[in-house]
C-alpha cells in the first residue's frame, strides 16, 4: 500500500505527491531537514529536533513553516495515517519555489514536505554484532552545525563506505575525526567516552544530546575533545549515534578490529540506557 505523505499542508498518496521543479531545495540544496525516530507509535526526542530545526532555519534565514505544535500534529497525523509503529519521519523545509536566482526570493512561502519509513530501531540486528566503519576525507563546507539538505559530501563518503563493505564512514579533517556521514563518532578508552566537542565543524546530534545527559546520570565519564583515527584504532571500544541507529557499537575501523571485534560493555550499557528512556515514552 502506498504511503501517505505530507506536502505543503496536504496529505496525499506518495505517487501523487508533487513539488515544484523550481523549488530551491531541488535547485540549490537551499533547505533544512530533520529525521525523528518513532517507537511504539511515539515520537522520540521530538523537542530536541524542533529546537535544532529552529536554529538551522535561523542560520540560513528561512521562515518557519509552522509552529512546533503544528509540526508535532503533522508528525502524529503521518504516524496515524500510515500505521507507523517503528521507523522514522523525514521532514524537509526549503526556502520555497521561485525562478532560479541565487539571491533570496521575496514574498515566497517555504515548502514543507514529510514522509515516513518503517524500520527496526529497537531490535536492530546490527546492534548485536556491531558495524564496520572506514575513514574518508572530510570535503564538506564549514557550517556542518546547520542540518542542510546539501549532502553531496556525506553521500560520497557513505558510498565509499558501502563499496568497502562498511556501514558508515568517519570523516577526517586535519588528521582528526569530525563525525560520521550521518552520525556522531565516539571512542572508549579505560572506561571513558571520548567524542568531539560541539562547534560549527559537526552537527549537534539530538541522540548525542540525550546520550550525554544519560551518561552523566549513570556516572559514565565523557571527555569532549578531538581524536585521531590512530587513536580510534587503539581504543577499547567505538560507537556511533544517530536518530535512526540510537547507539550503535563499532567493531572495525579501516579493517582494524576494535575491542576484539565484539560490541563493548560501555556501548551496550549506553544503548540500554537510551532504549530504557525511549520505552518510557
Amino acid at each position: 500500500m502506498s504511503r501517505i505523505v505530507h506536502v505543503n499542508g496536504s496529505y496525499v498518496p506518495e505517487n501523487e505527491a508533487k513539488i515544484s521543479v523550481f523549488d530551491r531545495g531541488f535547485i540549490f540544496g537551499d533547505g533544512i531537514y530533520e529525521v525523528t525516530a518513532v517507537v511504539g507509535g511515539k515520537l522520540v526526542d521530538f523537542d530536541s529536533h524542533m529546537e535544532r530545526l529552529a536554529r538551522s532555519l535561523r542560520e540560513v534565514r528561512i521562515d518557519r513553516p509552522a509552529s512546533d505544535d503544528a509540526l508535532r500534529a503533522m508528525h502524529l497525523e503521518l504516524v496515524q495515517r500510515n500505521g507507523l509503529k517503528e521507523g522514522w519521519i523525514y521532514m524537509q523545509v526549503t526556502r520555497g519555489a521561485a525562478d532560479r536566482d541565487f539571491k533570496f526570493p521575496e514574498g515566497v512561502a517555504p515548502s514543507l514536505v514529510a514522509f515516513t519509513k518503517t524500520g527496526a530501531l529497537v531490535d536492530n540486528p546490527n546492534a548485536a554484532t556491531g558495524v564496520k566503519v572506514v575513514t574518508v576525507d572530510d570535503i564538506r563546507w564549514l557550517r556542518r552545525d546547520i542540518k542542510t539538505v546539501m549532502l553531496l559530501g556525506p553521500v560520497l563518503g557513505k558510498q565509499q563506505a558501502h563499496e568497502k563493505g562498511a556501514f558508515e564512514a568517519w570523516m577526517v579533517e586535519d588528521g582528526k575525526v569530525t563525525e560520521g556521514t550521518s552520525s556522531n563518532a565516539y571512542i572508549v578508552k579505560d572506561g571513558k567516552v571520548i567524542t568531539r566537542g560541539l562547534s560549527n565543524r559537526i552537527l549537534a546530534g539530538c541522540t548525542r544530546k540525550a546520550l550525554l545527559r544519560l551518561a552523566k546520570e549513570h556516572k559514565v565519564t565523557i571527555e569532549e575533545r578531538l581524536f585521531t583515527p590512530e587513536e580510534a584504532y587503539g581504543a577499547d571500544e567505538a560507537f556511533l549515534t544517530s536518530a535512526t541507529t540510537f547507539v550503535m557499537p563499532i567493531v572495525e575501523i579501516d579493517g582494524k578490529r576494535i575491542g576484539g571485534g565484539q560490541p563493548g560493555p560501555v556501548a551496550r550499557a549506553l544503548r540500554k540506557f537510551y532504549l530504557d528512556e525511549v520505552a518510557k515514552g
